[in-house]
């Protein structure tokens, strides 16, 4: 795996490239740029070794949401807001077979040619564009080298165009205020109506449900609706309190994510996974790859442990002490001690950088995505701080063929 540069005189046009025709909406957070100057190369070795660890470990996340949807007192460790365990009772008709199973491994390298398995995107894992457009815009500025990529959109059209009526009405339901959040369902709806789907940008509260399917209810596009794509995190369902979101945990309209995803999204999943083994599933490859993750309290006496909030996205309060910016790690210390059940501790991983121009490193964050349980492809971000959050920047990931 290396870093190989975009061409220095090509980088600008590179950039207003992959912002208006790869739907690169945001590409700067703060005074930060977050369009890398390099693309992630992988050797064809590393890519199959990922592919491989992707899907078993993939596999695994299943069983396990299967099994907890039928013994949900087993989840009650996860400490989940009340109000979403309840809905979670609603979910007993749930056919895998009938949604879409969407899910991103976020892998870092580590000493010895290994990896490190930082957590998985369960519920709703974003970098849709970044994932399928920016490798084929960076390829084209290497053509002497025999690289490719898999383009993730391709993929998840494909998945959805098998559970989804032909021509039928798919909401994509996100926050409709926030930018970033669109650029994700613009692309992918971009593409849903290439196959003739009548595509409608909606928020949760824009959707009932009737017999346990779903109807549009915004206006100008009110009828019932054959597919949803959800882009809205559940936890906040909870906090934007729409009037009717339930729902969504009983429905039989096609869906991606379906709400099981909740069960590996909490970070807090490891802590059930004794009683998971003990019910014959195995967790091997997870425990391979994830370090030693505890409860808060048994903390005491440890050394080497991070804390991480349950349900944190982007980076956001792992208590990485030279990846916070100041005052933030206390902070977050101050948080854990008032709400320890809203974190866990995990064993601190040493992320092996790899080195830029002028030997300048660089940490990597290597997600792997599954679409029904098959890898389906990559997004990777890297940063000068071993913390990848929302300072780090998006980088095509290409494998070297041969």
């Amino acid at each position: 795996m290396k870093l190989v540069p975009i061409p220095e005189k090509k980088y600008k046009d590179y950039r207003l490239d992959v912002i208006f025709n790869c739907y690169k909406w945001d590409p700067q957070f703060l005074d930060n740029n977050t369009i890398a100057k390099y693309a992630l190369v992988l050797t064809e070795k590393e890519h199959e070794e990922l592919k491989k660890l992707t899907e078993d470990v993939d596999k695994e996340t299943i069983e396990s949401e299967l099994y907890l949807n039928n013994n949900l007192e087993l989840a009650k460790p996860l400490a989940l807001n009340k109000k979403l365990y309840a809905e979670l009772k609603k979910m007993n008709n749930y056919d895998p077979n009938r949604h879409i199973r969407l899910m991103r491994y976020d892998f870092h390298p580590v000493k010895g040619n290994k990896w490190a398995l930082s957590e998985v995107n369960s519920d709703v894992p974003g970098g849709f564009a970044e994932s399928s457009l920016m490798p084929e815009v960076a390829r084209k500025l290497f053509k002497k080298e025999k690289y490719d990529y898999i383009n993730f959109g391709d993929i998840l059209v494909g998945a959805i165009t098998k559970k989804v009526p032909k021509n039928g009405n798919i909401m994509m339901v996100h926050c409709t205020s926030y930018t970033d959040d669109r650029q994700v369902m613009q692309f992918l709806g971009d593409r849903l109506k290439e196959k003739n789907y009548n595509v409608i940008y909606g928020a949760a509260d824009h959707v009932r449900f009737e017999d346990k399917k779903a109807v549009s209810v915004l206006k100008g596009y009110k009828g019932s609706l054959d597919g949803i794509i959800r882009f809205t995190p559940l936890e906040w369902l909870v906090d934007i309190k729409p009037k009717y979101w339930d729902g969504y945990f009983d429905t039989i309209t096609p869906s991606c994510n379906h709400p099981i995803a909740m069960f590996a999204q909490t970070k807090r999943f490891p802590l059930i996974w004794n009683e998971l083994e003990k019910a014959g599933i195995s967790l091997k490859t997870w425990k391979k790859l994830l370090p030693d993750t505890i409860e808060v309290k048994d903390v005491k006496g440890k050394e080497g442990y991070i804390y991480k909030p349950a349900c944190g996205r982007v980076g956001e309060k792992i208590s990485i002490k030279e990846g916070c910016f100041e005052g933030e790690y206390e902070e977050i210390l101050k948080d854990v001690k008032r709400h320890p059940k809203k974190y866990l501790a995990q064993k601190k991983f040493i992320s092996e950088p790899l080195k830029g121009t002028n030997n300048k490193e660089y940490h990597v964050c290597l997600g792997s995505y599954t679409v029904d349980g098959k890898h389906a492809g990559y997004y990777a971000r890297i940063s000068e701080k071993p913390r990848i959050d929302s300072n780090a920047a998006d980088i095509p990931v290409l494998i070297e063929r041969g």
